[in-house]
């Protein structure tokens, strides 16, 4: 029976050592890149499936008479049917806390480039506004510091601390977003209040039905016009059309933005669309410094061996 890697090129770019994964089942299958057509015919003998984002329907199950175990290489669970998993017996389980530093350390770049002006500053070098000053610095656009700046983090899950602890470091204040219906042991505010209050709002919750659009006319109208939205969980949680529109009319400060709706986007995506210097769009890479992909390829191998050894799989799902 095989393993297969359905699509290896969306984790690794020859930077990651595949030495603990291959030595974990006898017979690999790696696969830069899989399409719709080409799984079922990829996954028909699989004992086991890695997948990042190649989709896992019903239809690949039941096609996979000898799959046993669907290792996710990441920690949403949305490309496979988990119930019809469970109902299968097919043991299934993602990876977690792998990019905990490599997101939290992209926030905080991007926030310091936004609060600090760094685009506006490398297109006037760029323009030759430095060289024509008469003074020995350009101080044509705002520059503040972090410390004392309120930071509103809405999901404050492993992501969400990670980014509290360094903006701590750098002397701002937290607020965290209750979670309606659910009793927390740390202090929050209701969103209301977190919208009202923050200078920097960071999102770090799942994609679920009642968070999709979370961001949208409403809730952009009661930040504070220079407040800063940094979004680096999922596209859907924020209107991308209510975000345009909120920038466009200088209504908010700027935003980060790190994943959209649609990905890869369509060349007229609205954000895209947008050619504005309070504005960093980044390709969903916040979680993807090496060493974080090392770590996804790292539990995904220990769950393999574990499979093989009949040992408990660390984060487990089904």
């Amino acid at each position: 029976m095989k393993a297969v890697f359905l699509d290896k090129s969306s984790l690794d770019k020859n930077d990651l050592d595949f030495t603990a994964l291959k030595q974990s089942h006898k017979d690999w299958e790696l696969h830069q890149q899989t399409s719709a057509a080409e799984t079922l015919e990829r996954t028909k003998n699989a004992e086991i499936i890695v997948s990042n984002k190649v989709l896992i329907d019903k239809t690949v199950i039941e096609n996979a008479e000898k799959l046993k175990l669907i290792c996710i290489a990441a920690t949403g669970t949305n490309n496979v049917d988990l119930d019809f998993a469970k109902e299968k017996g097919i043991q299934v389980c993602n990876v977690r806390a792998y990019g905990t530093h490599s997101v939290s350390q992209h926030v905080i770049t991007a926030l310091l480039m936004l609060m600090r002006s760094i685009p506006q500053y490398q297109a006037a070098i760029k323009k030759g506004d430095w060289q024509k000053s008469k003074e020995f610095c350009l101080l044509d656009y705002a520059i503040e510091d972090l410390n004392d700046k309120t930071l509103g983090i809405i999901g404050y899950g492993e992501l969400g601390k990670g980014v509290a602890k360094l903006a701590e470091a750098f002397g701002m204040n937290i607020i965290i977003a209750e979670r309606k219906g659910k009793k927390e042991s740390h202090a929050t505010v209701t969103l209301e209040n977190l919208l009202i209050q923050a200078d920097v709002i960071s999102l770090h919750c799942p994609l679920t039905a009642e968070t999709e659009n979370l961001i949208g006319n409403n809730e952009l109208e009661l930040m504070k016009a220079n407040a800063i939205l940094i979004n680096m969980a999922r596209g859907g949680i924020v209107d991308e059309a209510a975000l345009a529109e909120a920038l466009l009319n200088k209504q908010i400060g700027g935003a980060a933005i790190d994943v959209l709706v649609k990905e890869p986007p369509a060349d007229d995506s609205i954000l895209l669309s947008l050619d504005m210097p309070n504005l960093i769009i980044t390709p969903h890479i916040a979680w993807a410094s090496r060493t974080a992909r090392q770590n996804v390829l790292n539990q995904i191998s220990e769950n393999v061996q574990n499979f093989v050894l009949n040992k408990k799989l660390i984060n487990e799902i089904t």
